[in-house]
């Protein structure tokens, strides 16, 4: 399949100004970050925007593909991954100029730099009701630790890393090859020490020489009242611990609601289908019906019609972002009995006879009313 356009990608014109560039990455990352976005094609879509801003940012690579189109780039180094790096700290090098990144021909993030640790993700399974009113979970997840060992340092204790012979002790190698464009010097992580600056002769026998073991940790968590499929709920430097001095990343937490037994949500509303006899139906009544809240008392008005949509309100879910519930909307069912009695079938043929037998064809229909009452 032939490569999407990069203008396209970022919706811009050829013309576009560095600063149109950058704005339009900043609003992509936004949207299609895997920090963010819950769609199915959304690391998908990041990694043509994360490729296209990477091309149109570096002045050479512009004017080569402007010129030559994809072929042009084609071996001029590899672009930057950023959906390695979170997206707050994203848009925080952006703000900064992008210091530890360089668009040039394969340079990266220095390999001896800061780098924050990896996002965790956790599945958190809530009952309608947890859902609705907010619950305390204790959740547990494997997460990398500290090496009880050596204690973070990756040498067997006894022992110690050295410089590494490769690199001096920077962390990075310098290659120079010939382009199209004359000679490029490519900064590549050390393959010795691979970025570290420093090698161990004798590695942890705990981590391996890592630094790190993995361990379940346990977290209590308050999940807010008017959670959803879908909702994500973010801990704060409860993710991976970064290296180099970094900052961990972040635990988010995905809801997953399970479906309850006779309440359904739209948003804030929750709605319940009602069965009422036809004598109700016809003369009105009170009724208990249940609410997430326990049972409550429901008024159905004389002559109610089936698919009728009575509000009870402030009995949905709480605002998630804000006070005041939604409602609680009751829609009615007339319950047409399948078998009757002697004496109820008397009834009924006494009440059809005094009813007549002329029918009348109505201008707007049960899901036509429903639409409308609901807005659409």
């Amino acid at each position: 399949m032939a490569k999407k356009d990069y203008y396209e990608t970022l919706g811009l014109e050829r013309g576009a100004s560095p600063e149109e560039l950058k704005s339009a990455f900043r609003n992509l990352a936004r949207k299609y970050h895997p920090d963010v976005s819950s769609s199915a094609d959304a690391e998908e879509r990041f990694k043509e925007v994360n490729e296209a801003y990477g091309v149109l940012s570096d002045e050479d690579k512009r004017a080569a593909y402007d010129r030559f189109g994809h072929a042009g780039v084609n071996g001029m180094g590899g672009m930057p991954d950023f959906s390695s790096v979170g997206l707050d700290e994203l848009l925080r090098r952006m703000a900064e100029g992008f210091g530890g990144f360089d668009f040039g021909f394969g340079r990266t993030a220095r390999s001896n730099a800061p780098r924050r640790g990896d996002h965790l993700r956790y599945t958190a399974n809530l009952t309608f009701e947890e859902a609705i009113f907010g619950v305390e979970k204790v959740i547990e997840f494997p997460r990398d630790e500290i090496c009880s060992r050596c204690d973070g340092s990756r040498a067997e204790p006894g022992s110690s890393p050295t410089q590494c012979k490769t690199c001096n002790g920077v962390g990075e190698v310098r290659q120079s090859r010939q382009t199209l464009f004359g000679s490029m010097v490519q900064v590549t992580a050390c393959p010795t020490c691979r970025g570290a600056g420093e090698t161990i002769e004798t590695p942890c026998k705990t981590c391996r020489g890592s630094g790190y073991e993995r361990k379940y940790v346990e977290k209590t968590v308050e999940i807010p009242g008017g959670v959803d499929n879908g909702t994500q709920v973010r801990l704060s430097g409860e993710g991976q611990p970064g290296t180099k001095g970094g900052p961990p990343g972040n635990l988010y937490i995905l809801i997953k609601v399970k479906p309850h037994k006779y309440f359904k949500r739209r948003d804030d509303d929750i709605f319940l289908d009602l069965d009422i006899n036809i004598a109700q139906a016809t003369l009105g009544a009170d009724v208990t019906v249940p609410t997430v809240d326990g049972e409550a008392k429901l008024s159905i008005p004389t002559g109610i019609q089936p698919g009728k949509v009575l509000r009870m309100r402030g009995k949905g879910v709480p605002h998630l972002r804000g006070n005041g519930r939604g409602d609680q909307l009751v829609i009615i069912n007339i319950d047409i009995p399948k078998r009757l009695s002697a004496e109820q079938r008397d009834i009924f043929e006494k009440l059809a006879e005094s009813l007549g037998s002329e029918v009348h064809p109505q201008e707007l229909g049960i899901l036509d009313r429903l639409r409308e009452i609901l807005g659409g």
